[in-house]
């Protein structure tokens, strides 16, 4: 998943078959692997496609994402990240290179998941980046022997407390379940001379365009901190106030300025939370 994966809690066979299970999700899920399950989906040239259960739980995971979100974290955008030039593992992508024409709009409403098999129409080109590291992070918690964390690129769920680092220096305290951050910070490159990004505008089919550098959220568990992360950034200037609408705390990151929402706030400022 092109990150480090740390954990706290375990040790011995169970930390072996953390290990397992991310090498497993990173083979199911990979862009760039040939021969993943993700290949083999994407490639399928009907509409009904047998899949794997994890491939359908994932999936599925995917679309009510897009339901919460009305569409703005959604699977479907996997040639869009490939047009604007992520098509490669990160480290290996040029500097530079031409820009591909931003492909049609594809519709997730129109995927439908059943026991073993998947619809969706062909030619969709799914990606589910968007939740399967989170899924990850939260299902290797359920495999601890005690409380502790799992984290996979700083994405973190924890059974205790633990001083997470933060874009730009500052540190918070998790005391238990799920935070993640979303943003452009360290994974951008060049097309056609313009900068792009992996966080897809699903009404463009290009890379946002967004005040923000990074978003910060926080959740129940890793996967509903992540997707609130990444909603809070494809929003743009409205993230904040939607964010608190939903009773998410997050931290937004523009350049050197900082916005934290009310719920945010709160949860740092235990003055603050009982006036």
């Amino acid at each position: 998943m092109g990150c480090d994966v740390v954990v706290e809690g375990t040790g011995g066979p169970a930390l072996a078959s953390i290990q397992r299970l991310f090498e497993e999700r990173e083979a199911v899920f990979s862009r760039f692997r040939g021969g993943s399950e993700l290949e083999r989906v994407n490639a399928a040239p009907g509409s009904v496609v047998p899949a794997s259960a994890e491939f359908l739980r994932a999936l599925g995971t995917a679309l009510a994402a897009a339901r919460a979100t009305h569409g703005l974290v959604e699977p479907t955008l996997g040639a869009a990240v490939e047009a604007a030039g992520y098509d490669d593992d990160f480290r290996a992508l040029p500097a530079d290179g031409p820009l591909a024409p931003a492909p049609a709009a594809a519709d997730w409403r129109s995927i439908t998941v059943g026991a073993r098999l998947l619809e969706r129409p062909p030619g969709t080109v799914l990606d589910l980046n968007g939740v399967v590291k989170a899924m990850a992070v939260d299902d290797a918690l359920g495999m601890l022997d005690r409380p502790g964390f799992v984290s996979a690129g700083g994405d973190i769920a924890a059974l205790r407390p633990v001083v997470v680092g933060l874009p730009g220096g500052d540190t918070v305290t998790l005391e238990r379940g799920g935070l993640a951050t979303s943003g452009i910070a360290t994974r951008r490159w060049l097309r056609g001379g313009l900068p792009q990004h992996h966080l897809i505008d699903p009404a463009t089919r290009r890379p946002a365009h967004s005040p923000w550098t990074s978003v910060t959220a926080v959740g129940l568990t890793c996967l509903t901190a992540d997707v609130a992360a990444k909603a809070g950034f494809l929003l743009g200037a409205d993230g904040p106030a939607w964010l608190d609408e939903r009773g998410v705390a997050a931290r937004f990151v523009a350049g050197r300025a900082l916005v934290c929402n009310e719920h945010w706030q709160r949860s740092v400022d235990p003055a603050r939370a009982a006036a």
